[in-house]
């Protein structure tokens, strides 16, 4: 599971060092790929392969299903971490996201994420007012998470 904020440096070669409890989940290789909000996402190998599986018997017949297919594909990127954790972000998904520097690594608990650090700024002050109320919709059994009251 990945959890935790993390905030490595882009260097200029656009490699950034994966948080050290994530290497080993991540070692023999993984998926980075475009995600929502101008975001990218990091899957372990295997779970990439998994949610790959319903795409893939999806009917391609339906125009949604198609479109869908081509964009995760045609953003997607199979990358090995190197030696020291390090792991490269291509060039075009470091331009999807605007990352240049200062970046974070979230954990998404099936994925991690990769922002630029200004956007996950601007993402969590606009989330933050309305995760109380998530909460209820998506966990009602479970009470208030990660709020005051």
């Amino acid at each position: 599971m990945f959890l935790g904020t993390y905030t490595p440096k882009l260097d200029d070669k656009g490699r950034f060092f994966l948080p050290a409890k994530f290497r080993e989940e991540l070692a023999d290789g993984l998926v980075i790929t475009r995600s929502q909000e101008h975001s990218l996402a990091i899957y372990p190998m295997a779970t990439f392969a998994e949610m790959t599986k319903q795409v893939t018997t999806a009917p391609s017949t339906l125009k949604q299903v198609r479109d869908f297919q081509r964009m995760l594909a045609a953003g997607a990127s199979d990358e090995v971490p190197d030696k020291q954790g390090r792991l490269t972000i291509p060039p075009m998904l470091r331009a999807y996201a605007g990352l240049e520097s200062k970046i974070v690594v979230i954990g998404a608990i099936n994925r991690l994420e990769v922002w630029d650090e200004a956007a996950w700024q601007r993402y969590m002050a606009e989330q933050e007012p309305g995760f109380a109320e998530l909460n209820d919709q998506i966990l009602p059994d479970f009470g208030t998470v990660g709020s005051d009251g």
